[in-house]
């Protein structure tokens, strides 16, 4: 590599660090100001607070921000390149544009590695701390409000419950189904499940067992049946939003096929989960490239234009993918296109103003 892509790597990489530490340590007093009253109301540990808690708060907000500040990085230091003239002397000695992006590609790349690690294997674990820090010592206790409970637990065999109580771990309408291709072989159906927890069984009250073979039907009852089955508690007691921040890339590609195999309407969320992590560390590079296109060129309105800019560009990007992932979630659009469709406006984009600046 030559001086002039050493020079701009550092460039690019120390204003992104630099920039980004900076934004941490101003959400960071922000968060400490607006929880401090939490965390002595409920007698927490400093050293929680800072190994627990603010450890694993800190990588979830940066892998967050990181293609923002990609593409404010971008702008800034390559805008003060341009009213410096330094990128007017390093075109007009030979140097082509394509050449010139080629150290923005390379820092872009490493970013985009760091943000992928980040969020496939580093951040769920964190997730998973910070979340308990929450439950012990913030009272954040998730309530399940869902209703008429659905759920394929193995091939051909079907649950339901009316409600689900998780402070007393009991489900109530309860009924279990077993298919045989189309063929109903037995049902079993109950006023009311709960978790034993001495025993990890589930016990079902007042049951009423019918069974088909054939033209022939036989009916069992009993008041009490300890049993196990192919779901655990947890599965109803844990918030969704919640799950998914805690799973690491190939675990939520399990999930996600466990969720299909039990008919879960919450698959959607775990599948933009999956595809944000692609799609957000691509994004890097076509902020990067929009970013340098734009700010290469000496217009009027200086630096102040240029930032203005980006950050209008930037912003419109986040609220593109929030609207996409909303269509996805409510509506009916593929949540691969979804995630990805921003992405795919913002390429052409790039496309569009690397084409136009200056050679």
């Amino acid at each position: 590599m030559k001086k002039l892509d050493l020079y701009i790597i550092r460039k690019f990489l120390g204003t992104f660090f630099f920039s980004l530490i900076l934004l941490l340590c101003i959400v960071v007093v922000f968060d400490i100001s607006e929880k401090l009253g939490k965390f002595l109301e409920n007698d927490v540990p400093t050293r929680a607070i800072v190994f627990d808690y603010y450890k694993n708060f800190i990588p979830y907000f940066a892998n967050m921000f990181s293609s923002l500040f990609t593409f404010i990085s971008v702008i800034f230091f390559t805008s003060k390149m341009a009213y410096s003239s330094e990128i007017i002397a390093i075109l007009s000695s030979g140097i082509s544009f394509r050449r010139f992006v080629v150290p923005y590609l390379v820092s872009a790349t490493v970013i985009a590695v760091l943000s992928f690690l980040l969020s496939a294997f580093v951040i769920p674990g964190a997730n998973t701390k910070r979340i308990e820090f929450e439950k012990q010592y913030m009272n954040k206790k998730y309530t399940n409000k869902e209703q008429h409970i659905h759920r394929q637990i193995a091939p051909g065999t079907y649950i339901y419950m009316s409600s689900y109580s998780v402070t007393s771990n009991v489900g109530y309408d309860f009924s279990i189904e077993n298919f045989k291709g189309d063929t109903l072989v037995d049902k079993l159906t109950s006023s009311r499940i709960s978790w034993d927890k001495d025993s990890s069984r589930w016990v079902i009250y007042n049951w009423k067992l019918r069974k088909i073979d054939g033209e022939k039907e036989t009916y069992t009852t009993g008041s009490r049946l300890d049993t196990v089955m192919a779901f655990q508690p947890s599965e109803f007691s844990e918030n969704p939003s919640k799950i998914k921040e805690q799973l690491s890339f190939p675990d939520l590609n399990r999930y996600i096929e466990r969720m299909k195999l039990r008919g879960s309407s919450n698959i959607i969320d775990f599948q933009i989960e999956k595809y944000k992590i692609i799609a957000n560390a691509f994004a890097t590079f076509i902020l990067t490239i929009i970013g340098v296109s734009i700010a290469s060129r000496k217009i009027r309105g200086g630096m102040g234009f240029h930032l203005g800019l980006g950050l209008l560009i930037s912003f419109s990007y986040i609220l593109f993918m929030q609207v996409s992932t909303v269509f996805a979630t409510n509506g009916n659009m593929n949540p691969l296109l979804a995630v990805w469709m921003p992405n795919i406006l913002y390429a052409l984009i790039a496309i569009f103003v690397y084409r136009t600046a200056p050679k």
